[in-house]
């Protein structure tokens, strides 16, 4: 490419921008394990599979990972703890957590998976906060906060991190937060996990649970040594969203999973998350050209389709059948140039991401698509094979396959024999 970047594309995303992001550094934390599997349409993956999942995430440089539930069940331990021993047998840079309620009984399995692997088990415990929840459970805030300090003395006692996780903190009381918090800190919590559990909050809403969490932390003179994680889920469709802006408003790690499955309508997709700090220019030279790969493992793991529209990796990600677009595509890798072919009707790279450029054959396909796939493919570019293949694609009302177009093409040239 000879030109330089600034002058083929001007970036209005930069313009007077402020980057938390870059100031507080980037740290994630994937779910997928652990409340992805929590989606009651998905399939809990075998052994093999999360040991796959888990060694992918290594790859992509995501630092933690909630692996499981080892207090729900006898399966969910002994995954748990297989895990542990991998991360362990492979010298993984991964850093583990589990989830558990507020009960030593649920926090007593990763004290064992700890010592038994002979890795820290951070300690993701939690609670609801909220009202809404209180009176459900008839939980006063005094049971909520001597429950609380329990479990995290508990995991303090047999020297593991712990966060201490506020179910629905984003409709949970200022004061009650503040109480909780306060408590969490004085015994020896880590970090607080701020949760919008049922997809409740706005960027607003982000910014203000954020910055307020701060603020105590800073009161209690602990900060660097007591960090804020954001964990959100999607019923509004904001997960994404929220989880971008928990960076920029101060968040200091912030919780997804693959392909953004979890409970209800899913949690803040990883994925995504990766790719936009990506292109934020976040992750420096991090190569994620493996994030097609974990999303295609995770989907079979768990047999939950990739929508067709799904960004990066869904098959229509970076498939154009429209004549203009891809005649634009053509022309520039004629030039020798795959950056400007990547970009050119691209706001997100293939390359990047593990994929490349495709185009297919339609009705609004034009000659340069069919000869661009029958050179693709090693195949005779005859003007009446083509303008026989663009005819039929016309007078169709979908995207004709390869199988379609090959179909077509085998036709037409026997049909020239006979």
């Amino acid at each position: 490419m000879g030109a330089e970047v600034s002058d083929l594309i001007y970036d209005w995303n930069a313009v007077e921008r402020r980057s938390a992001v870059a100031m507080r550094g980037v740290s994630l934390l994937d779910e997928t394990l652990r409340d992805g599997i929590q989606n009651p349409s998905v399939v809990d993956p075998k052994i093999s599979d999360k040991l796959e999942i888990l060694h992918l995430l290594d790859e992509l440089g995501v630092e933690y990972a909630d692996v499981g539930l080892p207090g729900s069940s006898p399966r969910a331990f002994d995954d748990v703890l297989r895990i542990a021993k991998e991360v362990v047998d492979c010298k993984m840079k991964i850093r583990l957590g589990c989830a558990g309620r507020t009960v030593v009984s649920d926090i007593a399995p990763m004290v064992e998976v700890s010592q038994r692997a002979g890795i820290p088990i951070e300690v993701m415990t939690f609670i609801g906060s909220s009202p809404i929840r209180a009176i459900a459970e008839d939980w006063s805030v005094e049971l909520i906060r001597n429950r609380s300090i329990e479990a995290i003395d508990f995991g303090v006692k047999n020297n593991l991190p712990v966060t201490y996780v506020t179910e629905d903190t984003t409709r949970s009381k200022p004061e009650v937060l503040r109480e909780l918090f306060v408590a969490a800190i004085d015994h020896g919590a880590t970090r607080l996990c701020l949760c919008d559990t049922v997809g409740h909050a706005t960027p607003d809403g982000v910014r203000n649970l954020v910055q307020f969490t701060r603020k105590i932390v800073a009161e209690k003179g602990v900060e660097g040594q007591v960090l804020v994680d954001w964990h959100g889920h999607n019923d509004r469709g904001l997960a994404l969203e929220n989880a971008l802006w928990a960076f920029e408003f101060g968040a200091d790690r912030v919780h997804g999973t693959i392909l953004g499955i979890g409970e209800r309508v899913g949690n803040a997709p990883l994925d995504l998350m990766l790719l936009n700090l990506k292109l934020l220019g976040e992750l420096g030279d991090r190569d994620l050209s493996k994030l097609y790969e974990i999303c295609q493992v995770v989907s079979r793991a768990t047999q939950f389709p990739i929508p067709i529209n799904y960004p990066a990796v869904g098959d229509d990600a970076f498939r154009t059948g429209t004549g203009v677009h891809a005649a634009a595509i053509i022309k520039a890798q004629a030039k020798g140039d795959a950056w400007l072919a990547d970009r050119i009707y691209s706001g997100v790279p293939a390359s990047m991401f593990g994929r490349e450029q495709e185009i297919t054959i339609g009705p609004m396909s034009g000659l340069s698509n069919v000869q661009y796939w029958l050179r693709r493919r090693g195949h005779e570019v005859s003007q009446d094979l083509c303008e026989h293949i663009i005819k039929v694609a016309k007078q169709s009302d979908h995207m004709l396959t390869n199988d379609q177009v090959n179909a077509i093409r085998d036709a037409h040239l026997a049909s020239r024999k006979s």
